[in-house]
C-alpha cells in the first residue's frame, strides 16, 4: 500500500487505463497493453500501483438490465441533524442495500444509491435508514429506467 510519505501521483495512462476498465473490466493485459500502445509489463506495473493505491478497488461485472429485472434500484436523499454527519454515515454502510453513498452539499446532506431484490426489501431499507439517530428527513425516488 502507498502511505501518505510516497503517495501516487496518477498520470494520463493511469486514467486511461482505469477508463478502458470501466467498460471491460475483464479486458486481459495484452488487450490493454495493445489499446494503450505500451508493454504489456508496463500495464501490469500500473494495475498493481493502482490496486495497492486504492484507485481501484477491485474489479465487478455490469449486468443487463434484463438479468436483473426483479430488482429495485432507487436513489434516497438524506438530511442529517447538525453535526452527526459521521455517525450516520457509519450506520448507513453497515445496510448491505446502500451500494454507494455520496456526500453532497445544499439541501441534502447525502445521497444513498439503493439496490434491493424486491419491493419488501426496499420498504425495509427506507424504514431502517429513516431510523438512524440522526437522519432527520430523507426523499426517495424509485428509479425506473436507464435511458
Amino acid at each position: 500500500m502507498y502511505s501518505s510519505a510516497h503517495p501516487y501521483l496518477y498520470d494520463d495512462l493511469d486514467r486511461q487505463l482505469i477508463s478502458i476498465l470501466r467498460k471491460d473490466g475483464r479486458a486481459s493485459i495484452s488487450k490493454l497493453a495493445q489499446l494503450l500502445d505500451v508493454s504489456r509489463g508496463i500495464i501490469q506495473n500500473r494495475l498493481d500501483r493502482l490496486v495497492s493505491s486504492g484507485a481501484i478497488l477491485g474489479f465487478t461485472i455490469r449486468a443487463h438490465e434484463q438479468i436483473e429485472s426483479n430488482v429495485v434500484r432507487a436513489i434516497m436523499l438524506i438530511e442529517v441533524v447538525g453535526r452527526s454527519t459521521t455517525q450516520v454515515i457509519n450506520k448507513l454502510r453497515g445496510i448491505p442495500q446502500l451500494e454507494k453513498l455520496h456526500t453532497t452539499n445544499g439541501a441534502w446532506d447525502l445521497v444513498a444509491d439503493i439496490r434491493a431484490t424486491s419491493l419488501e426489501e426496499f420498504d425495509k431499507v427506507l424504514r431502517e435508514v429513516r431510523s438512524i439517530e440522526g437522519v432527520l428527513n430523507s426523499e426517495t425516488s424509485i428509479l425506473l429506467s436507464t435511458v
